[in-house]
């Protein structure tokens, strides 16, 4: 029986088959990496120090802008310099097998490397301090962070999550004096209230949902 097919063409359908089958794999990849990036849901990531932040933010009361100082004018929340907390750690602990990595980088000038928990694919533009001037508090998308002993990422921080929240933004929304206050809750129609805070805080809510507004 002749042969059908031609050397030729069976080489290069299972060269074809190969590179499908790969850009498959590729795309696959790719996805997960985009969906899991930065710190996996709910799990804590080990640092070069356990920072708690239930003790200094829930048993010591330090307000989020002492140590996160560009959150209200910058894209970037800010990470604190080892000299911010070596103005309490200078005389506190100092002794403390946890805090040498602080106390050492001090005296040699080196920062800590943190590892960033709350971290997005590159081609997404993220602005803290719009969020902050528009309402949205920090709890919205950090969670409970003065009831973590370590930092965990409690949001998907996917693309379908940001726009559920743009395409209905008055639910999220406080009052700005109101951003940072972990403990608030609002008491009656949390969407009423929220409208007219989209009124007050001149939110154009018909461009939230416009791709240039995360994509850059």
């Amino acid at each position: 029986m002749p042969q059908i097919f031609s050397r030729n063409f069976l080489f290069t359908l299972k060269v074809a088959t190969l590179a499908i089958i790969s850009a498959l794999v590729f795309t696959i990849l790719m996805w997960r990496l985009v969906v899991t990036h930065g710190a996996p849901q709910n799990e804590a990531i080990e640092q070069p120090v356990p920072f708690s932040h239930k003790h200094h933010v829930s048993d010591v009361g330090l307000d989020c802008r002492y140590c996160h100082t560009s959150v209200e004018q910058s894209a970037f929340a800010g990470m604190p310099p080892t000299e911010t907390c070596m103005t309490c750690h200078s005389q506190l602990f100092t002794d403390q097998n946890m805090l040498k990595p602080v106390v050492e980088g001090f005296a040699d000038d080196k920062p800590i490397k943190w590892k960033r928990v709350h971290d997005l694919p590159d081609f997404v533009y993220f602005n803290h301090s719009i969020h902050v001037h528009k309402g949205v508090g920090c709890v919205t998308c950090h969670g409970r962070v003065d009831r973590m002993p370590l930092v965990r990422r409690v949001s998907p921080l996917t693309m379908q999550w940001c726009l559920d929240c743009h395409r209905d933004p008055a639910p999220q929304l406080r009052p700005r004096e109101k951003v940072f206050d972990l403990d608030w809750e609002l008491v009656g129609d949390r969407r009423a209230r929220g409208r007219v805070l989209i009124r007050d805080y001149h939110i154009d809510t018909d461009r939230l949902t416009n791709c240039s507004v995360c994509h850059r």
